[in-house]
């Protein structure tokens, strides 16, 4: 009986199948919520794809090495029983190894307790082609992987490494933030268990899914849909991450821009956008983001983003600052601020606007902080009064931009006190 891949694989990966195979992208990082089958597609994806390349050998990691057996090991067994080549593969388990016999081929397991272990997995023969984290959210950072990439991603001319997990609540999570981070050599994509068969899952799973959504809809959208659904204290709803094009630029009449100073580990921010006040949107499609700046070259970088020299607006508590971008050149104000000046700002930009749209690839600090923004809470789990003072310089300055249109509301408001209108 012939085995067909379509069969095995569940039509949200087609694409991504198609896409491994043309050699379009190094990174696949495949997050999602239960049921989405997306270790299921990875196994058979290294298993198939060991068979078809002999040079190619596998890795497989999971944070802590006892966690290995019954996850990622198993999951490669599976796929081997699945394509029916069980016979052709030689599972040994001290250590943790599975060899293809007609060409000594392996895929080793190791933890990450160690990433400078990695360092000592030597190949007879061929190279890791394929390298796998499964359940990445169990890492706390990135920094072990890019050890273990740069041990292993070495004499060989294609390599395909994948990303699994399960997105946490949080959307200040690392992994959660990772996928806003735009890459050519990387494709990132989400998926769920509803286009799955029902037959793979069984009818109990569909039921069980099914009632949660009923009872805790919150909770069904992070267990079964994968989404970073956050802690509940997420401040902007209205951010919209999207593409915005050169036509679209060119058409912006209304540019607004802000400067949030950087000192010493904190980074300088500017950023450059447009308000179209009749639909409340604001775009904001370019910036600099960066630590250690020296004053001259941050002026120079911002002459590059800003060729008309229009006005920016920035933080009035930095006059020295304001002084000396101005002897470069450039046309730095200080913003009006007054009394509770960060929490009405923060509000007019969650509240006043519909839309804020971010344009990830040109502005990815801005897609980064706008997005995981959130109330924090304090010791006994209730949200803090205040909004937190941290990882909002690109939020800092999209304030400082729009300053004068929130003392121009403030006016308003008082107008209508005056008068006795609510």
């Amino acid at each position: 009986m012939e085995i067909r891949l379509s069969d095995l694989i569940a039509p949200q990966f087609y694409d991504i199948h198609w896409d491994i195979l043309e050699g379009k992208h190094t990174h696949y990082k495949l997050y999602g919520g239960r049921g989405s089958t997306k270790s299921s597609f990875v196994s058979l994806e290294i298993i198939y794809g060991m068979m078809q390349d002999p040079n190619a050998n596998a890795a497989c990691f999971r944070k802590v090495g006892n966690t290995l057996a019954e996850s990622v090991f198993e999951q490669l067994l599976w796929a081997i029983d699945a394509l029916e080549v069980g016979h052709l593969w030689k599972v040994t388990l001290s250590p943790l190894r599975l060899t293809y016999k007609p060409t000594g081929q392996r895929i080793v397991f190791r933890g990450c307790d160690d990433p400078n272990k990695s360092k000592s997995i030597k190949l007879r023969k061929g190279y890791f082609k394929y390298i796998w984290y499964e359940e990445r959210a169990e890492f706390e950072g990135d920094e072990d992987e890019r050890k273990i990439n740069q041990s292993l991603m070495r004499g060989g001319d294609k390599y395909v490494v994948f990303y699994t997990w399960n997105p946490p609540k949080s959307l200040n999570s690392w992994v959660n933030q990772d996928v806003l981070q735009v890459r050519a050599d990387t494709l990132c994509s989400h998926s769920t268990y509803l286009t799955v068969p029902r037959s793979w899952l069984g009818e109990q799973f569909f039921i069980e899914a099914e009632e949660l959504k009923k009872r805790k809809r919150m909770a069904y959208r992070h267990e079964y849909l994968g989404e970073a659904t956050g802690t509940g204290g997420k401040v902007f709803d209205n951010v919209i991450l999207r593409e915005i094009t050169d036509e679209e630029i060119a058409i912006f009449d209304r540019i607004k821009q802000g400067l949030d100073f950087g000192f010493a580990a904190d980074p300088l921010a500017f950023e450059r956008m447009h308000l179209n006040k009749k639909q409340r949107r604001l775009y904001i499609f370019a910036e600099l983001y960066q630590v250690n700046l020296k004053t001259r070259k941050a002026v120079a970088e911002i002459k590059k983003l800003n060729p008309d020299n229009k006005i920016i607006t920035a933080d009035s508590e930095e006059p020295r600052s304001i002084s000396s971008f101005n002897e470069l050149g450039l046309r730095v104000y200080p913003v009006k601020k007054g009394p509770g000046s960060v929490d009405f700002g923060v509000a007019y930009l969650s509240d006043d606007l519909d839309e804020i749209i971010i344009d990830p690839v040109r502005c990815p600090n801005a897609a980064r902080e706008f997005s995981s923004y959130e109330l924090e809470k304090d010791k006994n789990g209730n949200f803090k009064g205040s909004y937190p003072d941290k990882d909002n310089h690109t939020i800092d300055a999209a304030r400082y931009a729009l300053g004068d249109e929130m003392v121009n509301k403030k006016a308003k408001i008082r107008n209508k006190a005056k008068r006795g209108l609510r």
